[in-house]
């Protein structure tokens, strides 16, 4: 979105408190997070969105929300493609 000099004004502003924020690389971008390794992986084992919500302690949408994000970083469209793009990958 170009908001690099914003970050970058907040990194300092954290810092100035005493937080650690690591600088974000292409490769943390493209990362998923571990709550999105997780869903992927419970979703790569054929589990619903309602199952996923249940297990997690979390709102249906919020599944979905996560399986956007991971479909997003991971470049697929589909369910069908997460244990194929996930099987280098450690799933949760």
């Amino acid at each position: 979105m170009g908001a690099h000099a914003f970050a970058e004004r907040t990194r300092h502003e954290l810092r100035a408190i005493g937080d650690k924020t690591p600088r974000r690389t292409p490769a943390t971008i493209s990362g998923l997070t571990p709550r999105e390794a997780h869903v992927a992986g419970l979703a790569a084992r054929g589990a619903t969105n309602q199952e996923i919500a249940t297990q997690l302690f979390i709102s249906a949408s919020t599944v979905e929300y996560h399986l956007r994000k991971v479909f997003q970083k991971l470049a697929i469209t589909s369910r069908r493609q997460l244990p194929r793009v996930l099987e280098p990958r450690v799933t949760s």
